[in-house]
């Protein structure tokens, strides 16, 4: 039996389930989400989790409870896609029909591609907020570095999920060991792959002073290839090795979820992201499929602000598409936010060609701030739960 919609959405995240409260606000159809993941989480709190500042147990919800009125969830991961024939199937064998596929299912750990990551993550000593399910094991392993240890973290190349927020659990960790007086004792070092710290004009200095002020080595131009879990080394495709580490913060490559590449929807890359136009966010080859979030090949640093311009987008252009008429573009916008102290944020906030798009006009977000800091921390959840995934932003 096969279930009809006139939206099919796969992915119950962020992206997910705000478009699905967009597209009902605009009386959209039929729209349904498929996502077998019980809890939905505000990601962006991971890593506040990780540097000690949040318990993420507060920060989660039961999936049922956000999925918006009026739209069904079905509660299953899809593992297969005919666009041709405009069905997907889900890993307990339901078809589903769609009039339009929208793919935001995120992204997911591509283990095989460091050597060794995963079972240094199975013994301890490795971990990441980035992989959700292990933040309780990223905040301890933080939270007994000791006096004499050494501490490895990456910030992750694309593609990733705001790769770049790394930083917030690194510099939080040494703004704790700085107030305990360990940190003088630690020995402390940042893998990048670019050649300055982010590779962001506007945020890079300010990193740069945390950096010198915490004393992290950066191995700038360079990614973690492999981990010697016995060992306790960390391997970088220059050749360096990082020996006797005590604790890793090491966020794996990932990769989109198989099906998109298995369905032909995938562009050219190793991740297999779906290949939709960056700015209309429709797939270049299947009209009625379109693609935003994370796992889109959409030329940009996926953020979740980079998420509120895109849903808008997506939510005009499937209806556009519907009447014949023509498509909004999306700039590209995103944004990389970054605790440098225990209560200063700086925030890069930028376009597709990298040019600068203040939120805020006449403030400079890049400068270290307490306000900024407060309302990432305090006030963006809120506008999360009871405006965003509720479509009214």
């Amino acid at each position: 039996m096969t279930e009809q919609y006139d939206i099919l959405i796969v992915g119950g995240g962020n992206a997910g389930v705000s478009l699905a409260a967009a597209l009902r606000r605009r009386r959209q159809g039929r729209v349904a989400i498929a996502d077998g993941q019980q809890l939905h989480r505000y990601r962006p709190m991971l890593n506040y989790a990780a540097g000690g500042q949040a318990d993420m147990a507060r920060f989660e919800r039961p999936m049922r409870a956000v999925i918006p009125d009026g739209v069904e969830w079905i509660p299953d991961h899809v593992v297969a896609v005919d666009a041709e024939e405009r069905t997907a199937v889900t890993t307990t064998g339901l078809t589903v029909g769609f009039g339009h596929l929208v793919l935001c299912p995120g992204l997911t750990p591509w283990w095989g591609a460091i050597d060794g990551l995963r079972e240094a993550y199975a013994a301890g000593w490795a971990a990441s907020a980035h992989v959700p399910e292990h933040v309780d094991a990223a905040r301890a392993l933080l939270s007994r570095v000791a006096a004499g240890d050494r501490v490895v973290a990456n910030v992750p190349a694309e593609p990733s999920s705001c790769g770049g927020t790394v930083l917030k659990a690194l510099f939080l960790a040494c703004a704790a060991w700085e107030r305990t007086g360990i940190l003088p004792d630690v020995d402390v070092h940042l893998v990048t792959p670019y050649g300055r710290i982010l590779d962001r004009q506007t945020i890079d200095p300010a990193l740069a002073e945390a950096v010198a002020r915490y004393g992290i080595r950066v191995h700038a131009d360079a990614e973690v290839n492999a981990v010697d879990h016995e060992a306790r080394e960390v391997v970088l495709n220059t050749g360096e090795r990082i020996t006797d580490v005590a604790a890793a913060y090491i966020t794996p490559v990932v990769r989109a979820p198989e099906f998109i590449a298995e369905a032909g929807l995938a562009d050219d890359g190793e991740a297999g992201l779906a290949a939709a136009d960056p700015a209309t966010l429709r797939h270049r080859v299947h009209p009625h499929v379109w693609a935003l979030g994370d796992a889109a090949a959409l030329g940009t640093r996926p953020s979740g602000g980079a998420l509120r311009r895109q849903i808008k987008v997506l939510a005009q252009n499937i209806q556009a598409a519907d009447a014949g008429k023509p498509l909004q573009k999306y700039d590209g916008y995103t944004v990389i936010p970054v605790m440098v102290s225990r209560d200063e944020l700086v925030l890069d906030e930028h376009v597709r060609d990298g040019s600068e798009d203040r939120s805020v006009p006449g403030v400079d977000l890049t400068k270290p701030r307490k306000s900024t800091a407060a309302f990432d921390r305090f006030g963006q959840p809120r506008i999360y739960w009871h405006r965003l995934l509720k479509g009214k932003v």
